[in-house]
């Protein structure tokens, strides 16, 4: 069956596969963000991940989406688009404009390989400190990271037992 895409907020349809983008787990709908008042940056990460879906009907006069949550993924769990899959991004709260992004995460294997870190689904927040600093876990590849909030360089990462699937806190 064939998928289709008619581009932002396409709705599931019952003409076949609807690929959506954002998916359900795409986006930055997860953990909220940090804010940096003196660079005025906010901190948000995102999945770039797409969700499949299809409308069929229910018997009863309406429909129901028969591949609910399904995600766009291959068989080996890596999203079916291209990358990068998960970010960390900072916009200029006082312009809107997009200061930088990194990638996310990264896949071992596909490391191993020689690709380029491709970012990971995430789920969890950032957080900002006042010294210039941006933690955050969120990944699927069980890793906590600081990140410079200014430029976006990864200045320290651990690997972590599990995926930290929430956002960090600090205190004074």
């Amino acid at each position: 069956e064939q998928m289709h895409n008619e581009g932002p907020y396409t709705p599931y349809g019952a003409k076949g596969v609807t690929v959506v983008f954002s998916g359900t787990v795409g986006g930055g709908n997860w953990g909220g963000v940090a804010f940096n008042p003196d660079l005025g940056y906010v901190f948000v990460n995102t999945s770039n991940l797409a969700t499949i879906g299809k409308m069929v009907a229910d018997g009863k006069g309406g429909y129901r989406n028969e591949l609910a949550y399904t995600r766009f993924w291959d068989n080996s769990k890596y999203p079916c688009q291209q990358p990068p899959w998960g970010e960390l991004v900072a916009v200029n709260a006082n312009t809107g404009d997009v200061a930088w992004k990194v990638p996310l995460g990264i896949y071992e294997e596909l490391v191993a390989k020689g690709i380029p870190p491709t970012g990971t689904p995430n789920l969890g927040g950032p957080i900002a400190t006042a010294s210039g600093l941006v933690f955050i876990g969120a990944t699927k590849d069980s890793r906590f990271r600081a990140f410079d909030a200014k430029t976006g360089k990864e200045l320290w990462t651990t690997k972590l037992e599990a995926p930290a699937v929430a956002t960090p806190m600090t205190f004074m």
